[in-house]
């Protein structure tokens, strides 16, 4: 019995009307269990300077009003501009968001020459009681106020690669939230809700920060450069529909041929395109996101794990588990006892 469906190899596969309505960003970003924590709102009189250590969270800031600067640890990997080196320090101005998607440790401050004890904040306390009562810190110069707190991908597709290459530091101007945007919509909610809270108001905030998420990566998606990778790759005519394809029909018995002639190019052009794009080659890419269906089955269902396993492509139990313990990291068993105890 074969561990996938029957594939014709000369049979070209197009992208059907469900294939094309897929929404892979939406997919990835729900299968990450994302939970979003607040500090609230912190007016910072000059000088001052917080500093936060190095986390598994996705750090964000919007800057309600007065400005500075943050400074991300760590260096820039030796590329096509040059040797490695120190991530340069990045001027913050009222109205940016700063996103900060490795989790690095990371200081702001309101110009770097100040070299003042840093408040040393963590995300583990998150949220804090400062909705309402906002945290003043630093001395008696110009305020800064800033907006903060953090995300968290949890779940099976917090390894998923399309997330894995954002940038150390995502920052957004003031200037992306023109008029009609999405942004220039939620900006004033986030800061008017932080400034004047009333019942609720945290999780308000947290919501209103969900939206922002989601429409900073839209923003960084669309200017992102033509060449990079990661999540950039969704809207490369080819890779994009490549990418709709696998997770419209995850059980599909593909092959980089199969998938190659969906999208009209060679075998290799297709391969290489996709492995520079994504982050990994593209079979590697269809069981990655096969166990991550199964993953979210297995913590959600009670389904066998021979059910679990033909509906994302293994007719034989013993092969998925090898291939969903080599992914995941336990077989599914151990998944689901582990994640029915702590899922949200």
């Amino acid at each position: 019995m074969p561990n996938s469906p029957h594939f014709e190899p000369n049979r070209p596969i197009k992208l059907d009307e469900h294939a094309s309505g897929v929404d892979v960003v939406s997919e990835i970003l729900a299968s990450a269990h994302l939970t979003t924590s607040m500090y609230g709102r912190m007016d910072l009189g000059a000088p001052w300077r917080i500093g936060l250590p190095a986390s598994g969270t996705l750090s964000f800031y919007v800057v309600a009003r007065g400005g500075g600067w943050v400074q991300v640890a760590g260096t820039i990997p030796e590329g096509p501009h040059g040797p490695a080196q120190p991530y340069p320090p990045v001027a913050l101005s009222a109205g940016d968001i700063l996103l900060l998607p490795r989790g690095q440790a990371h200081w702001l401050v309101d110009h770097p020459s100040t070299k003042t004890a840093p408040l040393e904040l963590d995300h583990q306390a998150c949220p804090r009681p400062w909705i309402g009562d906002h945290a003043v810190f630093g001395g008696d110069g110009p305020v800064t106020s800033l907006v903060i707190g953090h995300f968290r991908f949890g779940g099976s597709a917090a390894g998923n690669p399309l997330l894995g290459t954002f940038p150390a530091i995502l920052h957004i101007p003031a200037s992306a939230a023109v008029p009609g945007s999405p942004l220039a919509g939620i900006m004033p909610l986030i800061l008017g809700e932080s400034a004047a809270p009333g019942p609720g108001s945290n999780i308000v905030l947290a919501r209103l920060a969900d939206l922002l998420l989601i429409h900073a990566l839209r923003y960084w998606i669309a200017n992102a450069g033509a060449h990079t990778c990661g999540l950039h790759a969704v809207v490369n005519p080819n890779i994009g529909r490549a990418l709709r394809l696998i997770h419209a029909r995850p059980a599909e018995s593909w092959t980089v041929d199969s998938l190659a002639q969906s999208v009209d190019m060679s075998r290799s052009a297709f391969s290489a395109l996709f492995t520079r794009l994504v982050g990994e080659p593209p079979l590697m890419y269809v069981t990655r996101w096969r166990m991550t269906q199964a993953a979210l089955r297995l913590e959600a269902s009670e389904e066998s794990v021979a059910t679990v396993a033909e509906h994302v492509g293994y007719a034989n139990p013993v092969a998925f588990a090898k291939a969903f313990t080599r992914v995941q990291g336990v077989g599914p068993g151990a998944w689901r006892r582990q994640h029915r105890t702590t899922a949200p």
